[in-house]
């Protein structure tokens, strides 16, 4: 849901929240037959319930236009975005669900460090200085600049010097944080959330186990 947050909050969409605390909630959600593939996030918008993070993103990158300005821009955006930003953020994501023992969740963290430094994030230097705008795609923002902020951030929650080596995506980074919608995201009381600490882990393994 985390990514859903981040692109409602870019677009200047105010959001509540309603939250699965037990199995009983999430039973009620599918007896209902509200969850197509029997999977949360749903988010509710224009009289639908859509799943499918995937879905729910194009849906709302659409809508508040930040989806690129034709075929050609989405085309690149869905690369930057799908097969970078979003395949990075997902291995830090699952990283807390995934290992209960500290050496092997160390040993994970370094794979990813490695993996981001080494694959992901020189693309997206690359990227910057080739076409030398402000944003990933075009010079509008798009889902792909936030989804690469969320995900810059998320990395440095592992290794706080991790842009050391890319300068410009250091400037991409205060760049797009300084968008005042982005910007009053990350202000403490917001609704962006920390990464999950252990017993987060533990009520959510609870309820979707």
């Amino acid at each position: 849901m985390e990514t859903i947050r981040w692109l409602l909050a870019a677009a200047g969409v105010e959001f509540e929240e309603q939250y699965i605390q037990s199995k009983g909630d999430l039973e009620k959600l599918k007896q209902d037959g509200f969850l197509l593939f029997q999977q949360v996030p749903m988010v509710e918008i224009d009289g639908m319930k859509m799943v499918q993070t995937r879905a729910i993103l194009n849906y709302i990158a659409g809508k508040y236009n930040l989806y690129g300005k034709d075929l050609k821009q989405r085309a690149l955006y869905c690369n930057i975005s799908k097969f970078g930003a979003m395949d990075l953020g997902e291995m830090i994501m699952a990283l807390p669900f995934k290992h209960s023992d500290a050496k092997e969740k160390e040993k994970e963290t370094a794979v990813i460090l490695e993996k981001a430094t080494g694959r992901y994030f020189p693309v997206f230097e690359k990227v910057l200085k080739d076409h030398g705008q402000d944003f990933l795609v075009g010079n509008q923002l798009s889902r792909a600049d936030i989804q690469l902020l969320e995900t810059i951030l998320a990395t440095e929650e592992l290794k706080a010097d991790v842009l050391s080596k890319f300068p410009l995506l250091k400037a991409f980074k205060t760049r797009i944080s300084n968008i005042p919608t982005i910007k009053k995201f990350l202000q403490p009381g917001s609704p962006r959330k920390s990464p999950p600490d252990e017993k987060t882990v533990a009520e959510a393994m609870k309820v979707f186990h």
